[in-house]
């Protein structure tokens, strides 16, 4: 007969509770960095709490979005750079709501992996922290899970959610989008968060290591350089609005690129005309499609190419939004116009990339 072994605890069976603790304690200090008005309490309860009229608000009406960052973490993972895609996690959720019109208000996190590292998990929290100052809100809960057998390795997943506000009346879009109209293109910061899935494929066919010299950048190793974390195009964005009053809408260039992304705020019998020779990409997307040999429709449909968020303006209006962006420190491009179109594309392109 089998003796039956007696004793077993949580942490013999891969959880470790007092890791879990230590991580708490680690990142109460950059959890209290993100606090402001509407969130001030500690975290260590069953639910964040945020307080709407101490916000500010008067009639608002909610927000809410949630994402990831995809298999741009598995270069985290295998390079062992973990501070910066806690900032990714915040800019996919942040700039959904703010193509709303929305100001963010607070986040949440979820992070999980087969076996917790305190440190890991603090260069993570960080990361999600510094994301939330930059959009101004408050990071005011998150649920972190061991999960041996769920996740092998060094493995692990994050998932966030934020939650905004708009005045009732000021939402995006406007109902007044049209044929005329500028689209203006805001710079993005290089891949962002999507189409990582083909980063690595072309990384592994070039034979080049994570530590290796970015071909793009040689002052950079690949993974620092592949790492750069998404523009949170928030605080320019909607000072750019209250300034002006004259931003109709806006498009957020995530998977899928221009030609699923920006159809998702056109009214019907509209496309978008754009100039792809006002697009100046970062290098890292010229040597993708080089060495990947992708061509120019699949990179427009993977990758933002060099334009992460897109203002939707009436042309007497853009040189007064383009100014206020540009001063508010974004880099931006007439990228093109609405055109009257009753069937066919809705996207359509003039000139070529430069890449």
């Amino acid at each position: 007969m089998t003796q039956r072994t007696n004793g077993l605890t949580y942490s013999d069976a891969g959880v470790d509770i007092d890791a879990g603790n230590r991580l708490v304690d680690r990142i109460k200090p950059h959890i209290r960095a993100t606090r402001r008005s509407g969130a001030d309490g500690e975290i260590g309860g069953f639910g964040g709490l945020f307080d709407l009229r101490a916000a500010g608000f008067e009639d608002p009406v909610l927000v809410a979005a949630n994402d990831g960052v995809g298999t741009k973490l598995k270069i985290a993972i295998e390079s062992g750079v973990h501070d910066t895609v806690g900032i990714d996690l915040v800019a996919m959720c942040v700039n959904d709501l703010l193509v709303q019109g929305a100001e963010p208000l607070f986040f949440l996190d979820y992070l999980a992996t087969g076996k917790l590292e305190v440190d890991q998990g603090e260069a993570i929290v960080a990361g999600i922290a510094s994301g939330c100052i930059d959009a101004g809100c408050a990071l005011i809960g998150g649920e972190t899970a061991e999960m041996p057998g769920m996740y092998s390795g060094e493995d692990y997943d994050l998932a966030g959610f934020a939650v905004g506000a708009a005045e009732r009346g000021t939402l995006l879009p406007s109902g007044d989008i049209g044929a005329g109209d500028v689209l203006l293109g805001l710079a993005s910061s290089g891949i962002h968060s999507n189409g990582f899935s083909l980063v690595r494929r072309i990384v592994e066919t070039a034979g080049l290591s994570w530590d290796a010299p970015a071909p793009f950048d040689a002052d950079k190793p690949l993974a620092e350089a592949l790492l750069t974390p998404t523009r949170i195009y928030v605080r320019p964005v909607l000072q750019a609005i209250r300034e002006t009053g004259a931003i109709k809408g806006l498009v957020h260039i995530t998977g899928g690129g221009f030609p699923e992304n920006i159809p998702r705020v056109l009214p019907d019998g509209v496309a978008a005309e754009l100039d792809l020779g006002a697009v100046s990409a970062p290098p890292v997307f010229g040597w993708l499609a080089r060495t990947g040999g992708v061509e120019n429709a699949e990179m427009l449909r993977t990758f933002n190419c060099g334009i992460g968020m897109i203002a939707i303006v009436s042309e007497e209006n853009a040189p007064e939004v383009r100014q206020a962006l540009a001063a508010a420190g974004e880099a931006v491009v007439t990228l093109g116009r609405l055109v009257a179109q009753n069937d066919g594309e809705r996207v359509l392109y003039k000139g070529a990339l430069a890449l």
